[in-house]
């Protein structure tokens, strides 16, 4: 049964690919959203732009800075906390892993900690309103075989600094709902594709790396196979996980859409070719190179979201991966600005 709708909601990580598009859903709802982002090089204001001034606000801040959030929940006093700030590119925790602990784990354990002050000293009717949804990755669960897909009860075999980082996230929001009683849901989702993605990512890292003429790289023999889900569909079931969703448990959104990633990067190329022809005229698919493999590369993921449906009434929009890959290749070619926009961002970051 569907609770009272939250009227507050502070949004962490708002700022990022996910997590704009949620608070553009949470706003379209009436809802008033407070972003809380750091503003990195994948977080930024230009993501936030499509939703409209004075629908949101926005702070620039860390996770981590506990005083912060303090004054935030205080001022503001949500009904509701999503956490969907994390550094999430699993090639730079391999680079990197510094700062996936700090943000991932560290920032994690800050933001549990301050919002279950600030839910102990509500009134017991906000108490029972209110709910912290850990937004985490099926990457937590590992790799697997050719057959199978994961479930909620899927033990967790993290492989990579980043999916580690991302466990350790949900076992603490975990153990603050069974140690403490905070009402703390986790979603688990497998790889979104979509508009304003940071282009480090496969889909868009493929498109602006063939509109600007260099080397498509495929990780090893391009085999390893993921689940795809439209982040308009994965945030439709974000907001039945805070409106449905019961505290303590997990709940799973995939795009049962399983490709490989050889695959993916030929349906790019094939939808370039007709909507942005190379001028010598040839296929952007013979700029596809092979390149070493990323260490511990997990072969396969696939979500099953069964209980989301069940439980939740989760159902996808983008039903057809072909249609929904096609409308995101229109929408990054449509928006030459944006991808300009970040990528100097990323330039000035470094």
């Amino acid at each position: 049964m569907s609770r009272s709708l939250p009227n507050t909601i502070f949004v962490t990580g708002g700022a990022g690919f996910i997590g704009s598009c949620f608070t553009g859903l949470c706003a379209g709802k009436g809802a008033r959203v407070i972003v809380l982002d750091k503003l990195t090089y994948a977080g930024h204001k230009a993501n936030l732009e499509w939703i409209g001034k004075g629908k949101y606000e926005l702070v620039e801040g860390d996770i981590a800075d506990s005083k912060l959030l303090h004054a935030l929940l205080k001022k503001h006093t949500p009904d509701a906390v999503l956490n969907f700030a994390a550094e999430s590119h699993v090639d730079n925790s391999i680079s990197g892993p510094a700062p996936f602990i700090e943000t991932n784990i560290t920032g994690t354990f800050r933001l549990l900690e301050e919002s279950l002050k600030y839910w102990k000293a509500q009134p017991k009717a906000q108490q029972d309103a209110f709910r912290f949804i850990q937004v985490s990755t099926d990457e937590v669960y590992g790799s697997l075989g050719p057959k199978g897909a994961f479930t909620e009860t899927t033990p967790l075999q993290p492989n990579s600094p980043y999916s580690v980082s991302k466990a350790a996230g949900d076992h603490l929001a975990h153990a603050w709902h069974h140690t403490y009683g905070l009402p703390t849901l986790i979603t688990r989702c497998s790889n979104n594709y979509g508009p304003r993605q940071f282009p480090e990512k496969l889909i868009p890292h493929m498109i602006q790396c063939a509109l600007s003429g260099q080397k498509l790289p495929v990780y090893g023999d391009g085999g390893n196979v993921r689940d795809w889900i439209h982040v308009e569909d994965h945030c439709a079931g974000l907001w039945l996980a805070l409106t449905k969703g019961k505290p303590g448990e997990v709940y799973n959104f995939g795009g049962h859409a399983e490709t490989d990633n050889l695959s993916l990067v030929k349906q790019l190329c094939a939808l370039l070719d007709k909507r942005r022809p190379r001028l010598d005229g040839k296929s952007y698919a013979e700029h596809i190179s092979f390149v070493t493999d990323r260490p511990g590369h997990d072969r396969r993921y696939a979500i099953d979201d069964a209980k989301a449906e069940k439980e939740l009434g989760f159902s996808r929009t983008y039903t057809d991966f072909a249609e929904g890959l096609a409308a995101t290749v229109d929408w990054y070619l449509a928006n030459e600005a944006w991808r300009q926009t970040v990528l100097n961002r990323k330039r000035s970051a470094a």
